[in-house]
C-alpha cells in the first residue's frame, strides 16, 4: 500500500471538473484506491464519492493505493492532480 497526503490548492477546492479528470484517469487501474477528508473514506473511482467530501481550498486529503499497480497509480494521480491545478506537490 501506498499512501500520500495532498493539499488542496484551487481557489474553488475539490470541484467537479478536475476531480471528473482524475476520477477518469484511475479507471485502468486494478489497485483499491481511496481519499480519506475529515474521517470520511472513499472510492477515487468514484465521481460522486469525490465530490461528497465537499473538499475545500486549503484543505489536506490522504490519499491510498493498495494493490498490483499501486506506485503507478499514484504516480498517475500525482501528476494530474498537478495538471489540473488541484495540488502542487
Amino acid at each position: 500500500m501506498v499512501e500520500k497526503t495532498f493539499t488542496i490548492t484551487d481557489p474553488a477546492g475539490m470541484h467537479a471538473r478536475p476531480a471528473s479528470a482524475l476520477v477518469g484517469s484511475l479507471t485502468k487501474f486494478q489497485s483499491d484506491i481511496t481519499m480519506e477528508f475529515k474521517d470520511k473514506k472513499v472510492n477515487l473511482k468514484s465521481i460522486l464519492g469525490v465530490m461528497s467530501l465537499g473538499v475545500p481550498s486549503g484543505s489536506e486529503v490522504q490519499i491510498a493505493a493498495d494493490g498490483a499497480d499501486e506506485a503507478e497509480a499514484m504516480e498517475t494521480i500525482e501528476r494530474v492532480l498537478k495538471e489540473q491545478g488541484i495540488s502542487d506537490q
